[in-house]
This record gives C-alpha cells, structure tokens and sequence, in this order.
C-alpha cells in the first residue's frame, strides 16, 4: 500500500504551474531580473509525466500506477527507464522488459530521481541558448550534484532529506534562466570572472545585482516546489546564513547541496560558467562529517553517475 500522498489527486498542479508561468510570460520586464524571471515561460510545456513527478515532491497525491501508465506511453522514455534498469548497475541476473517490473526493483525513490533527470534533461536539450553554453554541460554538472546529494542525505541527519535529489537537479535553473532572458548580461558575467580575481557570486553581484541561486529559487517557488527544497538552492554558495530551522546534530540542506556542487566541480563535472574547478572539493565533503561512509559515498556516486551519463 503506497503512502497517502503518492495517490492520485484532482490535476491542480498543472492548472496552477499554468497559471503562473502565464503571469510571468505576460509581465513586462523591467529589469534584468524580471527578464530572467520571464524566461521559465520560454520552457517547454511539462509533459504529464514531469508534472506529477513536480507534484510529488510538492507531497501532492501522486499514483504511481498512474505514472507507470504514462511511462509506458512515452516509448524514448520507457525504453531509457528499462536501459537502466537493465545496466550493469543493478547487475540484474534476468533481463526486464516491464514498467512496472523496473519500479519494483527501483523502488519509488531512484525511479522517480531517473525519471526527473531524462524528463528535465530533455526539456532543457530543447532550449536556444547562447553562444558559450553548453547544455550537455549543464545537464551532466546537475545531474552528479543531485546524485551525490541524494547519496549523502541517505547517510546524513540532514533537514528535509527527500528533497536532495531534486535540490541537485535544480540547483542552477537560475543560471539557465539568466542565459535565456538575460544573455548578454550573462556573457558579461562569464567575461568578468574569466578575467579572474572575483568569486562567480561577485561576479553576478557586481553585473546582474542578484544570484544565480537566488533566483532558482524563485522559479523553484513557482513550481510549487517545497520551501525547503526552495531554501537549499537560495542558500547553496552561503549555506552559513539558511535560517532553515534544525534539529540536534542536523546539518542544513543548503550545506550539504553546497558540499556536493563544490566536489563535482573539483572532478571537472562543470559548466559554461564555473570553468575553473576548486581545489577543495573532497575537503568540503570530509567538513560534513560523514566519516568513514565517504570512500563508500564517492564509490556508488561513480557507478550511479557512469550508469546516466550515457543518457545525455
């Protein structure tokens, strides 16, 4: 018996995701901001499959029966689902040749996270961008933080948990955003921090007057997406000032993210902008605490990242 809110509920997160991307796409822009803002209405229209999965990690009732029927309906997707299930990562002895075969080996969390990763990966592949970016880029650096952020969070008393995958995953929308709406802008960024001597979020202080971060979760916001999923990704580059609240021995989902997107750099897994990685990578993950578990961690994030990286 599934939990209460993965079953099906009446089709109102699309209606309002509709609604407020319509708002942003009518609104007159009168600053950079407003015109990156005004960019997620450039995105492709969710697919039903995207939009329950949204639904899902905003705890909205989501059936997963229902989405193995979608799955199913989407012959690119359901054929990349059974791929990897059938990859040298789950060393498999049989081969599966069913949806709903592969949800029960996966299990809802890591079908929902392989899911979110080829829906959103494909509707970003769909996007003009400018000269400079590089989608595939883009796409492999959001993927591994998000993986290596789930891995971590399952070993870690870390606020709001469930939401690492998808803190990962969305991390950067913000930048995506900036390119679309704001490009040259976005080039003058790149040109002030490849001339070296200032932070990227100098950078963007100093050209755009806000951040990347910023304004993820903003869009994040409009997404309905959960606020502490929200926080996270406004708090990534200063995790010291999220006032998330914590438990006991509880370190903040903005940390964690924080430490995952600094490794991920640090192994060359970058993007258009953040070119040059940080020497610091695998310090920022030690700082976490996870001890001894870490060899384990980085271990299961180079199988998990080797098994997706052939999807982009």
């Amino acid at each position: 018996m599934l939990p209460q809110y993965w079953r099906i509920s009446a089709l109102t997160l699309p209606t309002l995701l509709s609604d407020k991307t319509s708002v942003i796409a009518s609104a007159a822009p009168t600053s950079v901001r407003d015109r990156a803002l005004k960019a997620l209405g450039q995105l492709p229209p969710f697919s039903p499959i995207l939009n329950r999965l949204i639904a899902s990690l905003a705890h909205e009732d989501v059936s997963f029966a229902k989405l193995a029927d979608l799955i199913e309906k989407d012959t690119v997707l359901a054929g990349n689902v059974l791929r990897l299930v059938n990859s040298a990562l789950y060393g498999l002895c049989g081969t599966v040749s069913s949806i709903r075969h592969a949800i029960a080996l996966l299990g809802i969390g890591k079908l929902r996270n392989a899911m979110l990763t080829m829906s959103v990966s494909r509707m970003w592949s769909q996007l003009k961008t400018p000269a400079g970016w590089s989608t595939a880029h883009f796409n492999l650096h959001s993927v591994a933080t998000a993986i290596l952020s789930d891995l971590l969070a399952q070993r870690m008393a870390v606020n709001y948990a469930e939401g690492a995958f998808a803190a990962g995953l969305f991390h950067d929308l913000g930048l995506l955003l900036i390119a679309l709406g704001a490009p040259d802008e976005y080039k003058a960024t790149m040109r002030l921090y490849r001339e070296g001597g200032k932070s990227p979020l100098e950078c963007e202080m100093e050209v755009l007057g806000f951040s990347h971060a910023e304004l993820s979760a903003e869009a994040l916001a409009v997404w309905n997406l959960p606020e502490p999923i929200q926080m996270a990704v406004r708090y990534q580059a200063t995790p010291v000032l999220d006032p998330s609240p914590l438990e006991p021995d509880e370190i903040s989902l903005s940390r964690l993210l924080h430490a995952a997107d600094e490794y991920v750099r640090s192994i060359g897994i970058s993007h258009s902008f953040v070119e040059n990685p940080p020497t610091d990578g695998l310090k920022a993950l030690e700082a976490l605490g996870v001890g001894s578990r870490l060899t384990t961690v980085i271990s299961e994030f180079e199988n998990e990242f080797s098994a997706i990286k052939p999807y982009f």
